[in-house]
């Protein structure tokens, strides 16, 4: 049996992120950033979501649908990022500032969601800021990502979580000069989890999301693309007339690169991983990110 039988057996729907292979991605129902295929799943009639990305990004279907079964086909396949804040630490980041709003990136863990008041995602960080009443706020957990938004609400006191995405923050602005040398009539286009001096010599600033959109919609003709190299796949499909290259051979996460046909075969299969959340943690990661829903 193969996966659109098994697909069907088990009444699926598969999901891909756009760091996700290029195989993977073209089996998929839909491909698009985390919280987009948490909504797409939550409104489908499926009853079983085979999340391909990381753990994170399971948690959060999870998380908007409780009553389906969500699988992580490559059950190792975590967020380095997410990892460098815990619920614990956090709590204790709060005691010290009892005033202070907490907004987390949704690039975060179902125990620090619920610990925290609202979240953001990259194309949102700004608006989400913004609508916060207190005049301090703990952001988690992406240093790059928070002091990107910061700038935009100087009326805010940030506080910066001293985390980051390995596979972004490695980049140097050396590299981008190189690049930016051998194709001088290309547009840059950098995600907000690269540094901010890389950040600095970006044409364009926004998510994975906001990045394709932006690329598919430009008159220009030539690309440097400032996130995961996964994202090449749906830009170079959608626009076939236009060139796209990445900004460094090193922006490949490779927990994103860890989920395979075979995998996905696998977890229909065997209808593994499963993630379990506690109904607790669940129902209050739901409110900070139903907070950010309102917010828009």
């Amino acid at each position: 049996m193969q996966i659109p039988e098994l697909k069907k057996k088990r009444k699926a729907v598969i999901v891909a992120h756009n760091y996700q292979v290029d195989d993977v991605q073209e089996i998929s129902d839909m491909v698009g950033d985390s919280f987009a295929l948490s909504k797409y799943c939550a409104s489908s009639l499926s009853e079983v979501i085979v999340f391909c990305g990381v753990q994170f990004m399971a948690e959060s279907a999870k998380i908007l649908s409780p009553r389906k079964t969500v699988l992580l086909p490559e059950k190792d396949a975590g967020c380095p990022m997410a990892d460098m804040v815990t619920a614990d630490a956090l709590r204790e980041e709060k005691k010290r500032r009892p005033g202070a709003a907490t907004v987390c990136y949704i690039n975060s863990s179902a125990e620090v969601k619920a610990e925290s008041d609202v979240c953001c995602t990259s194309s949102n960080a700004v608006k989400v800021m913004k609508s916060v009443e207190q005049d301090e706020i703990i952001f988690v957990p992406d240093r790059n990502l928070g002091h990107y938004a910061a700038r935009f609400v100087p009326e805010k006191k940030v506080i910066l979580w001293n985390g980051f995405c390995a596979t972004h923050n490695k980049i140097k602005p050396e590299e981008v000069q190189k690049i930016k040398q051998l194709h001088p009539d290309a547009l840059l286009l950098a995600h907000p989890e690269c540094r901010p001096d890389v950040v600095a010599l970006a044409d364009f600033i926004g998510s994975t999301k906001q990045i394709v959109d932006f690329a598919s919609g430009s008159k220009a003709q030539k690309f440097i693309i400032g996130t995961e190299m996964g994202v090449l796949c749906k830009l170079r499909k959608d626009n076939p007339e236009k060139q796209f290259f990445l900004m460094s051979p090193g922006l490949i996460c490779p927990n994103m690169k860890k989920t395979s046909l075979e995998s996905v075969y696998r977890s229909l299969r065997d209808m593994e991983f499963r993630i379990e959340l506690d109904e607790e943690i669940r129902a209050r990661a739901r409110k900070s990110l139903d907070r950010m829903l309102e917010i828009g």
